[in-house]
C-alpha cells in the first residue's frame, strides 16, 4: 500500500484506521511553505520581544508573566514536562499511533508555528512503528489533552517512554536503534505538541469506525434472531418507512429486508399472531436511530480531524511578512464531547436492544415455546445459555453507568483561568467501554441465535432449510468459529471467538461480500 500523503486537509476516519493498523505516512511537500512560514512569525516574535501567549509569556494563569529570548526554549521543555501527569492505563498501540498521525496532520496545516522536523519526527515514529507510552487519564477536554500528549511530547523528546515486547523503555534507546534525533524544542513547539484535542479525536475515529462494523453486525444479528424466533419481516416493508422518512430508518429497513431475502424461516401471515415484539418489530426504528448517532459522530470527527484546534493561533500571507497572532479557544473538546456521549447513549439502547432479544430466544414461555428454554434439550441438568444471557445483562445495565454523559460535568482549572472544560477525554474513554460491552452483547445474541437456528431445523425436520441471503453467510461464518453447543461446556472461550470475529468486522465483511455477489 502506498503511504498515506499528510495535507492536514483530507484525513478521514478509515485513514486513521489505516495508519493505526501500520500504514505507512508521509508528509506532502506541497504544505511545507505555509509551515515555514508561521515559524518565521514565531521566530520574528521571539527575536523582536513581543508579547504573544505561550511564545513570550507563561501558560494558563502565568499568561502574565512575560518570557525573555533566551529562555523561550527552557519554557517549551518545561511545558512539557511538567504537564506529564497522566495516570491510568496507557492507551493501545493503536490508539498512540492514531495520536501520532492526528497531530502531525494538524500541525501540518501550517497555523501552529513549528518546524517541519516536528512533523517529519512524528512520522518517523510512526513508520518505525515505535509504540508510545501514554498514559490515559488527566485530560479535562479543553486547552486540549494537555496530559496525554505531554507524554507523547516526552516521547519525541527521547525522555519518554515506548513499549518494545510489552515493556515500557526509554525512547531515547529506541530511537537511536532506528536513526531517529530525539527533539530539541524551539519557541511554541511544546505549546504545539501538547494543545490539542488530538486524544480525543483520535481515539474517537477509531472507535467511529468500530461503531459502524457494530452497527451492521447487530442488524445482521437481529434478522439472525427474528429467524430463530420464527418472527415476520412484514414489519420492514419499504412503505412502512416512506411513510416516516428518516433516512437512516428507511436504510436499516432496505438491509434487513435484503438480509432475510428468501429466508424459509419466517413465519406466514398468522391472524393470531400479527405482530412481533419491539425488539424485532422495531429493529429499523432504534438501529436506524443509533446509526444516526454514530453518523453525526463521524462528522464531527472528520472536521476535527482536519481542524486547527491549539492555541494561539499564526495567520500568514503568501508573499507577504505580515502574520497575526490570536489566542482563542479551538483546543476546547466540546464538539467531540457531545458526539461521543450521543455515540454511547444510542450504543447503550442497541446493546439493550441485544439482550431483549437472547433474553427472548433462552426463555420458551416468552418465544412460545419455538425453541426449548435455554437453547438446551437437557434443561436442568444442563443450563444451556442461561448464564450467557446473565453477562448480556449485566454488561448492558453496566452501559447505563457509563452512558451518564460526560460533557455534563465542568470543573474550573488553572486558578480559574480555564473556567470551563469540555471531560471530552473521559466521554470518548467510556464511549470504548460501551462500544466493547455491546461488542460482546451482540456477539452472545450471534450465538444464542445460532443455536436456535439448529434448534428450529430439527423441530422442522429440514437440516438443508434456507436462511436468508445475508443471515446464511453470517450463519456459516459463525459455525466456522463455534460448534452447536448440544452439552454444557467452558463458554467463555467459544464467547471471545465471537467477539473477534464482530470487532474484526469478520461477520459484516462475510455477508457484504455474499450480498454484493449475489447481485
Amino acid at each position: 500500500m502506498e503511504p498515506l500523503l499528510i495535507t492536514g486537509e483530507s484525513l478521514k476516519v478509515d485513514d486513521v484506521v489505516a495508519v493505526a493498523n501500520g500504514r505507512r505516512v508521509e508528509l506532502s511537500p506541497d504544505v511545507l511553505p505555509q509551515i515555514k512560514r508561521s515559524r518565521r512569525a514565531v521566530e520574528t516574535l521571539v527575536n523582536e520581544k513581543r508579547v504573544a501567549y505561550g511564545i513570550t509569556t507563561g501558560f494558563g494563569h502565568f499568561k502574565d508573566k512575560i518570557i525573555p529570548p533566551e529562555e523561550v526554549k527552557q519554557l517549551q521543555l518545561n511545558l512539557v514536562r511538567s504537564h506529564a501527569v497522566g495516570v491510568g492505563p496507557a492507551l493501545s498501540r493503536e490508539a498512540a499511533r492514531a495520536m501520532l498521525l492526528v497531530r502531525a496532520n494538524t500541525l501540518a496545516k501550517g497555523f501552529s508555528g513549528v518546524r517541519p522536523v516536528v512533523i517529519t519526527t512524528m512520522l518517523d515514529i510512526l513508520n518505525a512503528d515505535i509504540y508510545p507510552r501514554i498514559l490515559s487519564q488527566g485530560s479535562l477536554g479543553a486547552s486540549g489533552d494537555l496530559a496525554p500528549l505531554a507524554h507523547l511530547g516526552m516521547v519525541l523528546l527521547g525522555e519518554g517512554e515506548v513499549f518494545v515486547d510489552g515493556e515500557a523503555v526509554l525512547a531515547a534507546d529506541v530511537f537511536a536503534k532506528h536513526g531517529i534525533q530525539p527533539l530539541e524544542l524551539q519557541a511554541k513547539e511544546g505549546l504545539a505538541i501538547l494543545n490539542g484535542t488530538t486524544m480525543m479525536v483520535g481515539l474517537g475515529a477509531l472507535l467511529v469506525r468500530r461503531g459502524i462494523n457494530l452497527l451492521i453486525t447487530a442488524d445482521i444479528a437481529a434478522c439472525l434472531s427474528l429467524e430463530a424466533l420464527k418472527g415476520t419481516d412484514r414489519a420492514y416493508d419499504h412503505r412502512v418507512h416512506a411513510v416516516r422518512p428518516h433516512p437512516r430508518q428507511a436504510d436499516c429497513a432496505a438491509f434487513l429486508r435484503k438480509l432475510l431475502e428468501g429466508s424459509q424461516f419466517l413465519r406466514d401471515d398468522d391472524p393470531l399472531n400479527v405482530q412481533d415484539p419491539y425488539t424485532l418489530r422495531c429493529v429499523p426504528q432504534v438501529h436506524g436511530a443509533v446509526r444516526d448517532a454514530v453518523a453525526y459522530a463521524q462528522w464531527v470527527i472528520d472536521i476535527e480531524l482536519n481542524a486547527v484546534n491549539d492555541n494561539p493561533i499564526i495567520f500568514t500571507e503568501e508573499g507577504s511578512d505580515e502574520f497575526d497572532v490570536i489566542s482563542a479557544g479551538n483546543f476546547h473538546g466540546e464538539p467531540i464531547a457531545f458526539a461521543a456521549d450521543y455515540m454511547k447513549l444510542a450504543l447503550t439502547d442497541l446493546g439493550n436492544m441485544s439482550e431483549r432479544r437472547i433474553a427472548r430466544l433462552v426463555d420458551a414461555d416468552c418465544n412460545q415455546s419455538v425453541l426449548p428454554m435455554f437453547l438446551t434439550e437437557y434443561g436442568g441438568l444442563q443450563s444451556g445459555f442461561m448464564i450467557a444471557q446473565y453477562t448480556a445483562a449485566s454488561l448492558a445495565s453496566e452501559n447505563k453507568s457509563l452512558a451518564h454523559p460526560a460533557s455534563a460535568d465542568s470543573i474550573p482549572s488553572s486558578a480559574n483561568t480555564e473556567d470551563h472544560v469540555s471531560m471530552g477525554a473521559i466521554a470518548v474513554r467510556n464511549l470504548e467501554k460501551v462500544l466493547n460491552h455491546v461488542e460482546h452483547i451482540v456477539s452472545i445474541e450471534l450465538m444464542a441465535a445460532a443455536q436456535g437456528i439448529d434448534f428450529r431445523r430439527k423441530r422442522m425436520g429440514r437440516p438443508d432449510a434456507a436462511l436468508g441471503a445475508g443471515t446464511s453467510a453470517a450463519y456459516a461464518c459463525l459455525r466456522e468459529a463455534v460448534p452447536f453447543v448440544d452439552e454444557d461446556v467452558y463458554f467463555a472461550p467459544l464467547m471471545q471467538k465471537v467477539k473477534d470475529l464482530v470487532e474484526s468486522a469478520e461477520i459484516k465483511l462475510r455477508v457484504e461480500q455474499t450480498l454484493e455477489g449475489a447481485d
